[in-house]
C-alpha cells in the first residue's frame, strides 16, 4: 500500500498502532519543550539581565547590543537547516534529532557557568555570543525533523493536530522558561538574581536534555524516510534539489512563517519582559508578575495551537491561516494600548488576545510545510523555509521594536511594524492552494512535486 491510509497505515504497508503515535506525539512535544526552553531562557534573560552584565560596559546602546545578539543566533539557523536538512534526507529524522538536542543542551549549559563582563572583560559578550550561535544553529536543525516526525506518522485526516505536538513546544518552552525565571526572581531577589539566580535555570537544561534524549531514543523513525532508504530513493543532493525546483516556493513559505515570528517574538524574543520591566522606562513593572504574565499567555497560547491545528483538518491549512491572519491583527493592535497602562492584569490581557492569532497562525504549520515539499527533500525544504522565515520574521524583531521605541519614544511604530508582517503572512498564504491530505510517500512524488503556488503548474 502506497502513502497512509485512513486506517493508520504506513507507507510501507506495515500498521502504525496508536502506541506508536502516542511515542511520537511525547517525543516531539518533550524534545521541542527542552529545545525552545533552552532557546527562549537565553531570551528572557536578554531582557532582565544580560544587558546590565555583559554588555552595559560597551555603551549606552547596551540594550539595544544585547537584543542583538538574540537575532544574531537567527543569522545561523540557515546553516543549522542546511545541514539537518541534508542529513535528515539522507540519514533519517531520528539521527538529526538527537544531536540537535544535545547541541542546544550543551551550549545551554555553558551559558549557565559563563563568567561576566565584570570578571573576562570583552571575552564575556564573545563567548556569550558564541554559544548563542551554537543554539542557533541547533534550532536550525530542530523543528523540520521534528513535525517530520510527528506528520509523517500522522493519519492521513490527522496531520493537523499531529503536526500541532512540536508546535506547542514553542508556547510551553515560553511556560516553563517564564515560569522557572519567575519562581528564580522570588527565591533570589533583587542583587542575588543578578549575581546566582539567573544562571539556575540555564544549568536546569542539563536535566532536561537527559529527560529529552531519553524519550527520543524510544521513537521509531519517520515511515516516509524509511521508505525511502528501503528503496535507495534517497535524494543524493537534495537542497541543490530544492534550489533548482522550488526556490520559490521556499520564499513564499518563508514569508508565511515571518508573518508568524515577528509578532510572536514580542515575548519569546524577551522584548515585552525587557521593556515592562526596565525601571527607567515608561512602565516599571517588577520582574514577577511580568514573568507570570507572559507564562500566563504562553498557556493561551498552547490551547489555541492544538485548537488551530485540530481546526486545519476540517476547514484545511490555508483557511485556518487566513482566519488566524485577522486575529492577529486584531491582537497586534490591541497589544500596546493594554502593555502601556501599566496594569500587569491588563498586561496579560494585551498578551492573552495576541496569542489566539499567533496560535492559529502557527498550529497548521507543520502540516502545510509537510504537504508543500516532495518526500525526497521534505526536510530540506521544510527546514531552511522555517530558517529564512525566521530570519525575516523574529530574527531582530526585538531590536528594531526597541530602536524604534529609542527613536520615536512611543510604542506606535512598532504597531505598524508587527501589522505589516502580518499583512505580509496574509498575502503569502493567498499565494499557497490548500494540499492538506495530499499522499506523502515516495510513491506520489509526482502529485507532490506539482507547484502549490497559484499560477505555476510544475515547481
Amino acid at each position: 500500500m502506497s502513502g497512509q491510509s485512513q486506517a493508520g497505515f504506513t507507507p510501507t504497508g506495515t500498521i502504525a498502532t496508536a502506541a506508536d503515535r502516542r511515542r511520537v506525539v511525547f517525543a516531539t512535544v518533550v524534545g521541542t519543550t527542552v529545545e525552545w526552553y533552552d532557546f527562549f531562557i537565553y531570551a528572557t534573560a536578554v531582557g532582565l539581565v544580560f544587558g546590565q552584565l555583559f554588555f552595559e560596559p560597551l555603551g549606552a546602546n547596551s540594550a539595544l547590543i544585547a537584543f542583538a545578539t538574540v537575532g544574531v543566533s537567527f543569522l545561523f539557523r540557515p546553516l543549522g537547516a542546511f545541514l539537518a536538512g541534508h542529513y535528515g534526507d539522507k540519514l533519517g529524522r531520528k539521527t538529526v534529532l538527537m544531536w540537535t538536542l544535545i547541541l542546544m543542551g550543551a551550549a545551554t549549559a555553558l551559558i549557565g557557568i559563563l563568567p561576566t563582563y565584570e570578571a573576562i572583560g570583552i571575552a564575556a559578550p564573545v563567548l556569550l555570543v558564541l554559544l548563542r550561535i551554537i543554539q542557533g544553529i541547533s534550532a536550525g536543525g530542530e523543528w523540520g525533523g521534528a513535525v517530520l516526525m510527528a506528520v509523517e506518522h500522522a493519519p492521513r485526516k490527522k496531520r493537523g493536530i499531529f503536526g500541532a505536538s512540536p508546535q506547542i513546544g514553542v508556547p510551553l518552552g515560553l511556560l516553563l522558561a517564564s515560569g522557572v525565571m519567575a519562581l528564580m526572581t522570588a527565591i533570589a531577589p533583587g542583587d542575588q538574581f543578578l549575581e546566582w539566580g539567573w544562571r539556575i535555570p540555564f544549568l536546569l537544561s542539563v536535566v532536561l536534555i537527559l529527560v529529552g534524549y531519553y524519550v527520543r531514543r524510544r521513537v521509531e523513525e519517520s515511515p516516509v524516510f524509511t521508505e525511502l532508504a528501503e528503496r535507495k530513493e534517497k535524494a543524493k543532493m537534495p537542497i541543490v534539489q530544492l534550489f533548482r525546483k522550488h526556490l520559490l516556493l521556499v520564499i513564499i513559505a518563508a514569508f508565511v512563517f515571518a508573518g508568524n515570528n515577528a509578532v510572536g517574538y514580542m515575548t519569546t524574543g524577551g522584548y515585552i519582559q525587557g521593556y515592562a520591566t526596565n525601571p527607567e522606562g515608561p512602565i516599571g513593572l517588577e520582574r514577577g508578575p511580568v514573568l507570570w504574565a507572559v507564562a500566563g499567555s504562553a498557556v493561551t497560547w498552547l490551547l489555541t495551537t492544538l485548537l488551530a491545528g485540530w481546526i486545519s483538518d476540517r476547514i484545511g491549512r490555508r483557511t485556518t491561516y487566513l482566519i488566524g491572519w485577522v486575529m492577529q491583527l486584531v491582537g497586534v493592535f490591541t497589544l500596546f494600548p493594554l502593555v502601556n497602562t501599566g496594569e500587569i492584569g491588563l498586561l496579560f490581557a494585551g498578551l492573552a488576545i495576541l496569542t489566539i492569532g499567533l496560535g492559529f497562525t502557527y498550529g497548521p504549520q507543520a502540516a502545510l510545510y509537510t504537504e508543500l515539499f516532495p518526500a525526497s527533500i521534505r526536510f530540506s525544504g521544510v527546514s531552511i523555509s522555517y530558517a529564512i522565515g525566521a530570519i525575516a520574521g523574529g530574527a531582530f524583531a526585538p531590536t528594531i521594536a526597541t530602536a524604534i521605541v529609542q527613536a520615536t519614544g512611543s510604542t506606535q511604530a512598532v504597531t505598524w511594524y508587527l501589522a505589516g508582517m502580518t499583512v505580509l503572512g496574509f498575502i503569502a498564504t493567498l499565494l499557497l492552494r490548500d494540499r492538506s491530505g495530499i499522499p506523502l510517500g515516495p510513491d506520489h512524488e509526482d502529485e507532490q512535486s506539482v507547484s502549490p503556488i497559484y499560477g505555476f503548474a510544475k515547481a
